[in-house]
């Protein structure tokens, strides 16, 4: 059996919204409405935000969080381990982090498969100019 620190990282699920009142633009708090676009329940989104938010303020330091500080993270997010590796994943698989060197980072990769999906969406279906969007 794989342990959940060790499962696949390729892919993960975002729930996409066509009514344009839900656009996260619209959101009180656009992180979080994008945070339970990926997680089901509300306190698993507040985590994944703050995990967030902990990955781009060391980063932005200078001083990248390392994937050996996980107890750290597990104590700051009251979580277990179990749920923490889960969470991490999900993020990794859209694409949100990256884990390299043993250091998280914020990553481009889910803004580019986005525009990317937009770009196919826009010529491939539509027949329309991908620079309208």
């Amino acid at each position: 059996m794989v342990s959940v620190k060790d499962a696949p990282r390729t892919s993960t699920t975002l729930m996409v919204r066509s009514d344009t009142n839900a656009r996260i633009t619209h959101s009180r708090d656009p992180y979080f409405s994008l945070m339970r676009r990926l997680f089901q329940e509300d306190a698993t989104a507040m985590r994944g935000q703050k995990f967030l938010t902990m990955v781009e303020e060391r980063q932005k330091s200078g001083n990248p969080l390392k994937t050996s500080e996980w107890q750290d993270v597990i104590k700051e997010l009251d979580i277990g381990r179990a749920s923490f590796y889960a969470m991490r994943n999900k993020l990794l698989g859209a694409g949100m982090i990256t884990n390299k060197n043993h250091k998280y980072r914020l990553s481009g990769q889910f803004s580019r498969d986005l525009i990317d999906m937009a770009r196919w969406w826009m010529t491939a279906i539509l027949d329309e100019n991908p620079d309208d969007l």
